[in-house]
């Protein structure tokens, strides 16, 4: 019941104003918490309230299409159909951008076609910052111009679909609306004709002086190149020697370490045998080395020959 267009609502395009909206777009703002919450017996005067806290623009985010704020607020215009007069006023409001484009949207959607040249494309001038919500659910940065030409020239904003507009070049040749004035024609008439006034002819002088400053750069632009190239030059060369003295000192401390080690190994080794010589010297003596007289005294006791 609280989804139903008024009784006295007059058909939008040929059809009901809420069937303007798809039907699973539609459905999906009926089950929203928004609708239940904050559009549920609200009247034109309520709406404009509920515009006045608008944060963002958009249509449906999110993977289960979720609906936005602004899309449900405009679900509910098309069901109670607010005045003519509430709208433009909505349009004129320059305190509060986000009802600016909800009045906008509302009467593309269903304004006639001079309507919507008529009343959308003074807001070209309007160039406020304006922060839309994107199918992924994040936000970007526009402007009001730009949302304003987006329902002028698209087929689909904001996840709807639009009705069609008649172009403008054909209302023009039937005499429905007046060429379109640009704000910045003026400064384009001032600057073509500035650029048609002839100019003064250089002095030969001047051009003179010209000439000599421009060979003295190119000249100073030379030298430096030159400059920096025997820089880089001797660069090169500084480090190639510094390269080359790093690499001698390795290989010297690299042989030094080995003439330490092999000098430390030979040391070990003689000290080794000097100690293993001692030690044999010191361990002979009375017991295994006997005279020749002691041998013969023995062996004369054993009955044995004596030595000769």
């Amino acid at each position: 019941m609280a989804n139903r267009t008024v009784k006295d609502a007059v058909t939008v395009k040929g059809t009901n104003p809420q069937y303007l909206v798809e039907k699973i777009i539609r459905s999906r703002i009926y089950d929203s918490k928004y609708w239940k919450e904050n559009c549920f017996a609200l009247t034109a005067e309520l709406l404009v309230d509920k515009a006045m806290e608008l944060k963002y623009i958009g249509g449906v985010f999110g993977g289960n299409i979720k609906p936005t704020p602004f899309l449900c607020l405009v679900l509910k215009m098309l069901q109670i159909q607010p005045e003519k007069d509430i709208i433009i006023e909505f349009i004129k409001n320059e305190d509060f951008k986000y009802v600016r484009a909800l009045g906008a949207y509302y009467l593309r959607l269903t304004g006639s076609s001079i309507d919507c040249y008529k009343y959308l494309e003074p807001l070209l001038n309007d160039y406020r910052k304006i922060r839309m919500q994107r199918r992924d659910g994040n936000f970007e940065l526009s402007h009001m111009d730009e949302f304003i030409d987006q329902l002028l020239r698209e087929e689909r904003v904001c996840d709807v679909q639009l009705p069609r507009l008649q172009k403008r070049r054909v209302m023009e040749e039937n005499n429905e609306l007046d060429p379109r004035v640009s704000v910045l024609e003026d400064d384009l008439l001032e600057e073509a004709s500035s650029d048609s006034e002839p100019e003064p002819e250089p002095e030969p002088e001047r051009d003179d002086r010209r000439k000599d400053r421009e060979r003295d750069r190119r000249r100073d632009r030379s030298r430096e190149r030159d400059r920096d190239r025997h820089r880089d030059r001797d660069n090169k060369r500084n480090r190639s020697r510094s390269r080359d003295r790093r690499r001698r000192s390795r290989s010297r401390s690299r042989d030094k370490r080995r003439r330490d080690r092999s000098r430390s190994r030979s040391r070990e080794y003689k000290r080794e045998r000097h100690d293993k010589v001692k030690h044999e010297k010191g361990s002979g003596g009375g017991k295994d080395e006997l005279s020749v007289s002691e041998t013969n005294k023995l062996r004369a006791q054993l009955g044995l020959p004596p030595l000769k």
